[in-house]
């Protein structure tokens, strides 16, 4: 299995697991927390077979990759994503970000060089910014955060059928209506599968202010969200994305739950292969 060192902790290298396929203009897909790569599996199979070369990676401390108990911050995280995309030496390459993902592709974006970034989409993103301060009044109260952290710590096992169970609005979309009871499983024994200290740590890490980020961002850029989001309800996300991003392009998906990379993913798929085939680049935004 193909693997890239990003860094040490103590005797230990830290590895990140990834997967490259296919050929054609390279995709970078960055799950969501607390997944994997494999949260892709509808995208993948629609990219390759529009002919993309399309790269997954499990992002420190989850799926595959290596367990660290350090580095969930969005610089580390960026970084890591720096050293895989220079080690492919990928150019004219695309950055999707799903949920937490999307703070990569933020970050990344507003602090590395974009000349070989073609496009960046956002799914159900974390952007701009989730903590209501004095100049974020559309943000969450930090109680909501200091209430999940709690409950991981209590019984992270337990959060975590909770927390999918609204992950994909399960009590209308479930029973095999959009979201099967084994695919809300197989996301829970992924997230079972999971560092316990970088899936804690991971939500302070939720706070950060991507503002400045996506004001920097100089390629076509899509945002796609869910108007029946629990986990990151797109009045305080989805919509205030495009504020922030010159020319970028917002898509609602109709009843769509935070999950839709699965429940919607014929919508999601439809959206993401008609925004990768247009080619032009916006000038840079001071």
């Amino acid at each position: 299995m193909p693997y890239i060192t990003v860094g040490k902790e103590n005797s230990g290298n830290i590895d990140l697991y990834y997967e490259d396929h296919g050929a054609g203009k390279p995709v970078v897909l960055i799950h969501g927390w607390p997944l994997s790569g494999a949260s892709w599996e509808k995208q993948v199979s629609a990219l390759l077979g529009a002919g993309h070369r399309v790269v997954t990676y499990d992002r420190r401390g989850f799926g595959k990759s290596s367990l660290p108990t350090e580095g969930y911050n969005y610089d580390t995280l960026a970084e890591d994503l720096h050293k895989l995309v220079t080690k492919l030496d990928l150019r004219e390459f695309a950055l999707v970000g799903f949920s937490m993902g999307g703070g990569e592709v933020a970050r990344y974006l507003g602090a590395y060089p974009t000349e070989r970034v073609s496009k960046a989409v956002f799914i159900s993103s974390i952007s701009p910014f989730l903590l209501k301060t004095s100049d974020n009044p559309e943000g969450v109260d930090r109680a909501v955060f200091e209430a999940i952290e709690k409950a991981i710590v209590a019984d992270r096992p337990a959060f975590l059928t909770q927390f999918f169970a609204d992950f994909y609005n399960v009590d209308i979309l479930g029973g095999n209506k959009l979201i099967s009871d084994q695919a809300v499983q197989l996301s829970w024994n992924i997230a079972a599968g999971a560092s316990p200290k970088g899936t804690l740590d991971c939500v302070s890490t939720w706070l950060t202010d991507f503002r400045k980020d996506l004001a920097r961002i100089d390629v076509p850029t899509l945002v796609v969200h869910g108007d029946a989001d629990r986990i990151l309800p797109i009045a305080a996300t989805g919509k205030r994305t495009p504020q922030f991003v010159k020319g970028s392009k917002l898509v609602v998906v109709e009843g769509g739950p935070h999950g839709i990379l699965w429940t919607h993913a014929e919508k999601v798929n439809r959206e993401l292969l008609a925004f990768l085939g247009q080619a032009e680049r916006r000038s840079k935004v001071a």
